[in-house]
């Protein structure tokens, strides 16, 4: 595995501008991060430096995963009769079931040598929440939990992974029980727990510089493995995305080759990407984080309940944001039924169940694959296998008997 962070900022033609204080509207300093982040991670959220070193004590407990495998779907590409070759990275072998741990250890391990004793975290779909109550009972930190609503309701076995790893589970928002909530809400509810609280940091599994920084573990390895598989590079590289971190994740490796398309999936129901607007909006609904140059469909958007919770957000990474506006990454939408479609067509020749999120950048894929077959041509297509399904599972019956909604 890697011993360090991949950069995208330096290779990057335009890249973001400076978040804002809300109040003053000047770009934020490290003072007023201060008070919700360790200074390892504000550090590493402005550097400009191309790689930056992975702590040892992280890199030994991110090998009881890591490298994760990167396979060739065979058996699908003989299904959908394709030229293409189609290689994933499996992220769903980590303890925690999907991508977001590569992040989630570094925070806990920054913020516990800070003296931090606990953490408040937001999680839509809990894997994130899963992640984070992970890391922190490995470094014995304290871990709150504020699950949007939708998905406490939908996914209780979530909930009951986060509390076996020690985290206290509640559903966002707190002070509206009948609100379905966001990820939004659920940000504001854990940035305002944080702020009150003297021995407790605010952490993000998504959007920021530093998160999509840890994920770059995920494409640097596929690469090192493209090649010993005799591939020069991919021809595209898709990932789901919400707020970005598992297709930075899988992708921003790969921004400097310029012969290789970036592809962003994300839902229609909540499509950030391919309709929001490009302008300055807040990373919460009550308007409590700075102000984060980004796609958005605005801070008080409550998208509908889908399976896939974790692209239920109204915005997305700045950086995501920058390479889509630039030209540099495309964006596409699809609806739920459709992505649950191509799951269960993976399921039944793949093997393995996919997250909801995930099967968004299955569904990308076979398209692509189909894309190849009608072209009779080959093409090399990597995705982010993010997370698997197994406690997805209400979402596949309520598909599989003809009850899911776009």
């Amino acid at each position: 595995m890697p011993t360090a962070w991949f950069n995208v900022v330096p290779h990057m033609e335009v890249p973001p501008e400076p978040p804002l204080h809300p109040a003053t509207r000047q770009p934020v300093g490290p003072d007023d991060l201060a008070p919700l982040f360790p200074m390892a991670l504000i550090g590493q959220e402005v550097s400009k430096e191309p790689y930056v070193d992975i702590p040892g004590e992280v890199i030994d407990v991110l090998r009881l995963w890591r490298p994760t495998p990167l396979v060739r779907a065979e058996r699908l590409e003989k299904a959908l009769g394709t030229p293409a070759r189609i290689y994933y990275k499996d992220e769903s072998v980590s303890p925690a079931g999907s991508h977001k741990p590569n992040t989630a250890v570094p925070q806990a391990f920054y913020n516990k040598a800070e003296g931090i004793a606990r953490l408040a975290t937001e999680t839509g779909a809990g894997q994130w929440g899963s992640a984070l109550c992970f890391a922190s009972a490995l470094f014995g930190l304290e871990c709150k939990v504020y699950m949007v609503r939708a998905s406490y309701e939908q996914k209780p076995y979530r909930r009951v992974l986060m509390e076996t790893w020690g985290g206290n589970v509640v559903p966002s928002p707190v002070d509206e029980p009948e609100h379905p909530g966001s990820l939004g809400t659920a940000i504001s509810d854990a940035v305002r727990d944080a702020a009150s609280r003297s021995d407790t940091h605010y952490s993000l599994g998504s959007v920021l510089n530093h998160v999509l920084l840890h994920q770059t573990v995920i494409g640097q390895e596929a690469k090192a493995q493209l090649a010993l598989a005799g591939e020069e590079r991919p021809d595209v590289v898709i990932g789901c995305c919400g707020g970005g971190s598992n297709l930075g994740g899988i992708s921003l490796p790969f921004v400097p080759d310029k012969g290789a398309r970036l592809v962003a999936v994300e839902p229609t129901s909540c499509p950030t990407l391919t309709e929001g607007r490009f302008e300055y909006d807040f990373g919460d609904t009550a308007g409590f984080t700075p102000l984060l140059p980004m796609y958005t469909l605005g801070h008080d958007f409550v998208p509908p309940s889908i399976h896939a919770g974790g692209l239920r957000y109204h915005g997305d990474a700045p950086i995501i944001s920058a390479l889509v506006r630039s030209g540099r990454m495309e964006a596409l939408a699809y609806p739920q039924s459709k992505t649950f479609e191509a799951a269960v067509t993976w399921a039944r020749t793949q093997g393995t169940v996919p997250a909801p999120e995930t099967g968004h950048a299955v569904r990308a894929v076979i398209d692509e694959a189909l894309a190849a077959k009608e072209e009779g041509k080959e093409k090399v297509i990597l995705f982010n296998y993010s997370g698997h399904g197994l406690l997805d599972l209400s979402a596949y019956d309520a598909y599989l008997h003809g009850q899911l909604l776009d």
